[in-house]
């Protein structure tokens, strides 16, 4: 009797350049796909609520994918160390293969399986994920982790030379499954709740169309037609000129090193520019696998000491609500409530206001982004918080402080982007601001003098 291969899917929702079930489909045997929703294992963080949306209707296209493939997704909800060893023994797995994840919580089950099937006798691999190299790949010449961006895009340039990003994989021609009663039970997606019961799913529904086939077709277009111009548009809010990649690369429905390959045709400042951001988004990764607790801990320890005053929930409030009388932050949190996602020069400058400007802590603006954003991922989320705070890898230093005046002087100088979000704005109905920018940056400066005692 067949020994079935079990392939479990984490944020690699797709069946092109899979490394994991394109391992499993050159074995030969049946194929079970397992996704697990795992709220319980210690220290993985809960999914936010406008990433449960996305994860719904990608897992509805990765069903669909396998359907036409011949395979089989399994859908178990639970802690993984105790759902991947019991469906292998279920299945009597000949092999157990997965892509890998770097946060150090989720390092740690992945950990613990491989020690529970190996002791049960199991075949068990696992493969590169979706980066573009391994976090562990680039060190400096002390042999530690990047801690400055430029140094670590240079050694992965160089890295390239030697030894260009793995050509993407193929579609798997045919996937076989179990037969009859040998497939296991499903949970029903629908059961989940993943869907919002606040009025998101409206706006989300607007822009986005989850899924590996809209993800390829977003990449081409962009590639197609928006990259050469990339450099010059993309730090305005009000161009539709950025990649909009985010959240596909976030949920795996498109690898980094896909994209990269597909971007290697295009020349010119913009398509440089693009595939720096990419790398930027690795170093994001390189910087987590080193230090696991970025969306708790400042990774600049004497940050931990800085004082910040006692939260004024209204004023939390109104930033996330797009009403503190600053027409630019407003703009930006009112798009993100919209369409769980924010241009990225409206989330430097919301991001900004909010720790410096009001002084509330980094930690709750991250919170915040990682519920409401799409595209959060355990990586790219604290990293870029942490940025703009000063506190993290290569970071902004505490004393820039954003204007939101002048940067929708500049990037937005024909208030398209505020218009369309805040049409209210100098009118009787739009509120006075919450705080005095001048005022605030000073009480800014003063603050970040102490920490530089």
């Amino acid at each position: 009797m067949a020994s079935p291969s079990l392939v479990w899917f984490r944020d690699d929702l797709r069946v092109a350049d899979h490394p994991a079930l394109a391992v499993a489909a050159e074995r030969g045997e049946p194929i079970v796909a397992l996704y697990v929703l795992d709220e319980e294992s210690r220290g993985i963080r809960p999914l936010g609520e406008a990433a449960k949306w996305w994860l719904h209707a990608s897992l509805l296209s990765l069903q669909a994918k396998l359907d036409e493939l011949g395979g089989k997704l399994v859908l178990r909800r639970g802690a993984a160390a105790d759902i991947v060893p019991a469906l292998a023994e279920e299945l009597d797995a000949g092999l157990v293969v997965w892509n890998r994840r770097y946060g150090g919580p989720e390092r740690d089950v992945d950990t613990a399986i491989k020690s529970a099937l190996r002791e049960a006798g199991r075949v068990v691999h696992s493969m590169p994920g979706s980066l573009l190299i391994e976090p562990w790949e680039v060190s400096t010449g002390e042999d530690k982790p990047y801690r400055v961006y430029s140094p670590f895009f240079n050694a992965l340039t160089e890295r390239f030379k030697r030894e260009p990003p793995r050509d993407p994989i193929a579609v798997p021609a045919k996937l076989t499954k179990p037969r009859g009663s040998a497939v296991p039970a499903s949970d029903e997606l629908d059961d989940w709740g993943l869907l919002p019961t606040r009025d998101w799913g409206e706006g989300l529904a607007e822009i986005w169309t989850p899924g590996e086939d809209a993800a390829h077709e977003r990449m081409e277009q962009f590639l197609a037609d928006d990259v050469s111009g990339y450099s010059d548009d993309r730090d305005f809010p009000g161009h539709d000129a950025t990649s909009r990649l985010s959240p596909r690369l976030r949920w795996g429905e498109l690898s980094s090193p896909q994209v990269w390959a597909a971007a290697r045709g295009h020349t010119g400042k913009g398509a440089s520019t693009f595939r720096n951001e990419l790398a930027w988004r690795d170093f994001a990764w390189h910087t987590l696998f080193y230090s696991p607790d970025l969306h708790r801990v400042s990774w600049r320890e004497e940050y931990e000491k800085f004082p910040w005053p006692r939260l004024k929930p209204s004023q939390l409030k109104a930033w996330q609500r797009g009403a503190t009388g600053i027409p630019l932050v407003d703009a930006g949190m009112r798009q993100l409530w919209h369409h769980g996602w924010m241009h990225n020069r409206s989330r430097m400058v919301t991001a900004s206001f909010l720790i410096k400007h009001l002084l509330i802590d980094w930690r709750h603006g991250e919170e915040w982004f990682w519920d409401t954003l799409v595209d959060a991922d355990a990586a790219n989320n604290p990293f870029n918080w942490q940025w703009v705070a000063g506190s993290g890898v290569d970071a902004a230093p505490y004393f820039r402080i954003f204007n939101p005046e002048r940067q929708a002087d500049k990037f937005d100088p024909e208030g398209a982007y505020v218009k369309l979000w805040v049409p209210e704005a100098g009118s009787d109905d739009y509120p006075d601001p919450i705080v005095d920018l001048k005022e605030g940056r000073e009480r800014a400066l003063a603050a970040w003098e102490q920490v530089r005692r």
